[in-house]
């Protein structure tokens, strides 16, 4: 026996029905989708390691040029310090006649004298150059930059300073004089034997100046 279909006339058969694609298929491309983009994500940081690597390439290039830089400043001034102590002198210059000016006209003419012939002295040196007063009627130069030979040729003008010098003391002029001894000064010098070495210079050279007058006494 057959039945009858029942249709429904407001409700479309299904062979009149648009085709719909499964949602499954929507879900596995938007999973797909998800991934692409996720993936996509994890791997932009990536880029900036390209640009990581360049920086920190130049950070050690200028770090190894500062580097070099300080290596040849050191270098020069090595080599400065070593020229300055290879080409030093050391001179002991004595007053060869205070004490005839002391006995003559009392202590006060004496360190008159004394304090005219270190302003002399000073006058004579540069900025660089030391000069001091070692006690009695010695004083002590110490010159950089000098060979042996420009420290003698200095130590005559030292002499020459101080002869042409000349005091007025009650009513009398009167002259001093001086005679100075040279020691050269290297790296490995010892400031005690340099200053015997001058010394010893000096006295020669004091020995040599005996046929000047001790003091000269002019009437005004």
């Amino acid at each position: 026996m057959d039945y009858p279909v029942l249709v429904n006339p407001r409700k479309p058969s299904l062979s009149r029905m648009p085709m719909r694609k499964p949602k499954r298929a929507s879900a596995a491309k938007a999973k797909k989708g998800r991934k692409t983009s996720g993936s996509q994500a994890k791997a932009a940081p990536k880029r900036p390691a390209a640009s990581v690597r360049r920086r920190a390439s130049a950070d050690d290039g200028g770090k190894e040029t500062i580097k070099a830089t300080i290596r040849g400043l050191r270098t020069k001034l090595k080599g400065a310090l070593r020229r300055v102590a290879e080409l030093g002198a050391l001179i002991v210059l004595d007053v060869d006649r205070l004490k005839p000016i002391n006995d003559s006209f009392g202590h006060g003419a004496g360190d008159e004298v004394l304090k005219t012939i270190a302003a002399t002295l000073t006058r004579q040196i540069r900025a660089s150059d030391v000069v001091g007063r070692l006690g009695g009627d010695e004083f002590v130069l110490l010159l950089w930059n000098l060979s042996e030979t420009d420290a003698k040729a200095k130590a005559v003008i030292f002499e020459q300073a101080v002869d042409e010098l000349s005091f007025v003391f009650r009513g009398q002029h009167v002259t001093a004089g001086a005679s100075a001894g040279v020691a050269p000064l290297g790296p490995q010098s010892d400031a005690v034997r340099a200053l015997e070495e001058a010394d010893a210079a000096m006295y020669v050279r004091k020995a040599h100046r005996r046929h000047e007058p001790r003091i000269r006494l002019v009437s005004s």
